[in-house]
Formats: C-alpha cells, sequence, structure tokens
C-alpha cells in the first residue's frame, strides 16, 4: 500500500510579549495576598515597611482577595480584554455578556470537561452549577475555594471588588519613588525583543525569560510572555482553554544603574547569611534529601525548615523536584562568578 502526503504548512504556536499596568497590578496583588510565599518576595520588604500608607479599604478588599484568591480572577480578565489602563479594565468587563463573563472566570481544565465549564458559565445564577464544578479541582491548592467564591457574590459585587482592588493598589503603589522607572523598564522590555521567531517557540521563551523550560501542552495555540518586577523572583505560570501564561521576572539588568549590585546578589548573600541555611546547602551538595530526612539530620521542625529551604530555593541555590532537595551546583557557580565580576568591575571603574 502507498501513501500519498499532500504538502501543508506546519502549524506552531503564535509567541508574543505583553506588558501592561494591569498586569503588573494583577501580580502585584497575587504576590502580597500569597501569605505562603510571601516573604520570598523581592518586593515583601518594601510592602511591609509602607504598611503605614495603605488605607483601610485596600486592607479590607486585598483580605478578601486573600481569602477567595480572586486574583486569579484579574488575570483571567485581563487575558480576555488586554485593558492598557484600570478604567479601561472596568468598562471592558463590564460589558462582556454575563455567560462570557463567568466562562473567562472559570478555570479550565481540560478538553473532556470544556462543556462542563461553558455550562456552568451558562448557569451563573444557580450556585449548585459553580459547587459541581469546583469539585473538579478538589486537590489543587485554591481553584476550588476561588471557584466557589465566584457563586458567593453577584457580577456587581465582583466587578467593584476587582476594579477597586486595582485602583486602590495602584494608588499606594504608585507612591514608591521607583515606580515609574519600573513602568518604562516593562516598557522597554517589550521593545528591545522587537519581532519573535515563532518557528522556534521553545527556544524563544527560554531565551527571553532567561531559562523558563515550556514544554508543549495540547490545546495551546498562543503563549504570552509578561514580564513582571511585583512578583520577582518567581515564574507564574496560568492557563486558559488555548492559551499559556508565563510570567517572567524582569532582568536586573534592566532596573540597575551602574555601580549597583543586582538584587539577584543581595537576595543570594541574604540567603546565605544565616548558620542554618548555610549548613542545609553544606547538606544538599553532597547529595539529595527529603524534607524528613533534613529534618532528622537538624532536629528542627519541619516548618521551620521549609521556610528556610523555601527561601534558599527562592534565591536559586536550591531546587526541589517531588519533595526531594537539591543542591543547584550549576547556579552556586555562577553566583560566585557574579560577584566577582561585580567586584573586578567596580574596582576597574574606580
Amino acid at each position: 500500500m502507498k501513501n500519498i502526503y499532500s504538502s501543508h504548512s506546519q502549524e506552531t504556536v503564535s509567541i508574543s510579549i505583553e506588558s501592561s499596568l494591569i498586569w503588573e497590578l494583577a501580580l502585584g496583588i497575587a504576590g502580597y495576598t500569597y501569605e505562603k510565599l510571601r516573604h520570598t518576595f523581592e518586593q515583601d520588604e518594601q510592602w511591609t515597611q509602607r504598611m503605614s500608607l495603605m488605607p483601610a479599604s485596600l486592607r479590607n478588599n486585598l483580605d478578601k482577595i486573600n481569602k477567595t484568591n480572586l486574583w486569579f480572577g484579574i488575570i483571567m480578565l485581563q487575558n480576555k480584554v488586554s485593558a492598557s489602563t484600570i478604567k479601561e479594565f472596568s468598562q471592558k468587563i463590564s460589558t462582556l455578556p454575563p455567560d462570557s463573563f463567568y466562562k473567562t472566570l472559570l478555570p479550565y481544565k481540560n478538553r473532556s470537561h470544556e462543556s462542563h465549564r461553558i455550562e456552568t458559565s451558562k448557569r451563573y445564577e444557580q450556585p449548585d452549577a459553580f459547587y459541581h464544578y469546583a469539585l473538579l479541582f478538589k486537590d489543587h491548592d485554591y481553584l476550588e475555594g476561588y471557584i466557589r467564591s465566584l457563586s458567593d457574590l453577584s457580577r456587581d459585587e465582583l466587578h467593584t471588588l476587582l476594579a477597586d482592588t486595582l485602583s486602590e493598589w495602584y494608588n499606594w503603589m504608585s507612591q514608591d519613588i521607583d515606580w515609574e522607572k519600573w513602568m518604562q523598564a516593562l516598557s522597554f522590555e517589550k521593545k528591545r525583543h522587537g519581532l519573535l521567531d515563532n518557528q522556534k517557540p521553545l527556544e524563544e521563551i527560554e531565551r527571553i525569560t532567561k531559562g523558563a523550560k515550556y514544554v508543549p501542552e495540547p490545546s495551546v495555540w498562543n503563549i504570552k510572555l509578561i514580564p513582571h518586577i511585583s512578583y520577582r523572583p518567581w515564574i507564574l505560570e496560568q492557563k486558559t482553554s488555548d492559551t499559556k501564561l508565563i510570567f517572567y521576572p524582569l532582568s536586573d539588568e534592566a532596573l540597575l544603574e551602574p555601580g549597583s549590585p543586582s538584587n539577584e546578589l543581595v537576595r543570594g548573600h541574604k540567603a546565605l547569611g544565616d548558620e542554618l541555611r548555610l549548613k542545609l546547602l553544606y547538606q544538599l551538595v553532597s547529595g539529595p534529601l527529603s524534607l524528613q530526612e533534613l529534618t532528622l539530620q537538624f532536629n528542627v521542625s519541619k516548618t521551620t525548615l521549609h521556610h528556610q529551604l523555601s527561601l534558599l530555593k527562592a534565591a536559586k541555590f536550591v531546587k526541589v523536584e517531588k519533595g526531594i532537595y537539591s543542591a543547584n551546583t550549576h547556579y552556586i557557580r555562577s553566583f560566585s562568578n557574579e560577584l566577582h565580576h561585580y567586584l573586578v568591575e567596580n574596582t576597574n571603574a574606580e
């Protein structure tokens, strides 16, 4: 038997870089309300120092976001409307038909449950519909509760909460002396990459994000790369029915003034400036260990060790896979080289 093949152009995913005020505000709200990891965010110290300037109404709204994880909803809606300003965001989501509004808010599970998601969005006035769809995410860290919260608030209440939180967060954050510099750096990040090579999406993603590895996924035809400052040093990934969102931290080079150490260098030395963390890293250089094994070795509670390991992981000295921690020896060597480069560069400058 002979097969006859007709030639067709090969389809690839479309990659784009998006940068806007709304994305940065959404990531800031997401980071601030992420209690378990907030201490690892670069902005946490500044958030804490400026707490006295935060109005009570914003604290109240952030508390609601924290309990409901509605930051996820801001991200899903912004992906839908691509707004540049808070006013535009508010106007665009207010004009979405109700079923489109809720379909956007409801997280994508997989192809086999897509009809369930669409049907739930059409039954937005029936709380039971949301509760049944939420059961599909029973093992997820936050999406089950998030979906349930969508039925606890009316559409107008959701709209008001999200728009008001964005507006008040902007008013609070824009008082920072570095805010304008951050906005300029984010805008420049999109411009400096120019046209992207959609024929080599995996290579482009790794190049632009400086190391993020993307594994192709079924149904994903669009990939948005979104630089951020508020969620540094983490990469955040979210997925819709057809789009992958990869939020990557803006590089230090884009933010530094001449002669200033990179945040990565400062964060790394802070992570190493603790006896227990140094001992943990010393053990992990010798070989991978689980949290239970480390607990037995150090006679310290799992909670304490997990906290210290998360700081080492945020500083990139430690990796974790399937519950097993290991030293990132490649990064440890590059960190040492970066320190040498910084000191030598400053010495030469003098």
